[in-house]
């Protein structure tokens, strides 16, 4: 990580220095509001109607009807947020001709590359640490079990390090940032639904799809649970992001 301080410092200066960074989180922001308050409103209007039906209170439970939903918004929000974080990286890079003074720094492959990485992720989890104001309010109102919670912010940093991992091997293959970003977002888009044709598939087929849907993977952590098998894969899925990330990188030292 040392190594890896000046592009990290360099990166963080141009989200913050421009204006992408504050776009990104204002809009993150003001998307998490907006479902939050949709999510508290509906529960609210639940919970309203279950104190005239003594039948629909049993159904009630605030991780269900709060807290994984609120999750479940926040993952759609990074999904559409960071392809908008991590199209810049290589890609303006290349463009302008900067890359190659890259190459000139002392700096590994990797240096550089876990460099623009950490800071991207730095820029998402300024608005995810915000996000937590919601649950202390709710925690002024009412209990909420510290479980979910934790569990669901793992999931969101863990997939959120997998989206900026992908965002940033698909913009070090294009010298246009536009490109990188849709080509991102499609790819993400892709990977979150892929899980929905399991069912008109084969047995084995649709036990891959299911295994490469990012949502499939993320649901346990917006519903409380931590399961092992998903934080192997999101950690799986970075690193292997980063590798091909390395690799393009090596293969543009050598090419010039």
């Amino acid at each position: 990580m040392l190594n890896s301080t000046p592009i990290f410092k360099k990166e963080i200066g141009s989200y913050f220095l421009s204006p992408i960074a504050y776009v990104v989180i204002t809009m993150f922001l003001i998307l998490s509001g907006y479902f939050f308050y949709s999510s508290v409103a509906y529960y609210s209007l639940i919970s309203m109607q279950a104190m005239q039906n003594p039948y629909m209170v049993s159904g009630l439970n605030l991780t269900e009807g709060l807290i994984s939903p609120f999750f479940a918004n926040i993952g759609i929000i990074a999904m559409l947020i960071i392809p908008m974080l991590t199209m810049r990286l290589f890609a303006e890079e290349k463009k302008s001709g900067t890359v190659e003074l890259l190459f000139t720094y002392p700096l590994r492959d990797m240096d550089i590359l876990m460099g623009k990485f950490f800071a991207a992720s730095v820029v998402y989890l300024v608005p995810i640490a915000v996000t937590a104001v919601y649950i202390i309010f709710i925690r002024t109102l009412t209990e909420l079990p510290i479980g979910p919670i934790l569990a669901g912010y793992l999931g969101l940093l863990l997939m959120g390090e997998a989206f900026i991992a992908l965002g940033i091997f698909i913009s070090s293959t294009t010298e246009n940032q536009i490109i990188a970003a849709i080509i991102t977002f499609g790819l993400l888009l892709l990977l979150w639904v892929i899980g929905w044709a399991a069912n008109f598939t084969g047995p084995v087929f649709g036990k891959i799809l299911n295994e490469l849907s990012l949502v499939r993977h993320f649901d346990n952590f917006s519903k409380g649970v931590i399961d092992i098998k998903d934080v192997v894969f999101y950690l799986l899925f970075t690193f292997y992001c980063l590798f091909l990330t390395c690799r393009v990188i090596e293969s543009k030292r050598w090419r010039g």
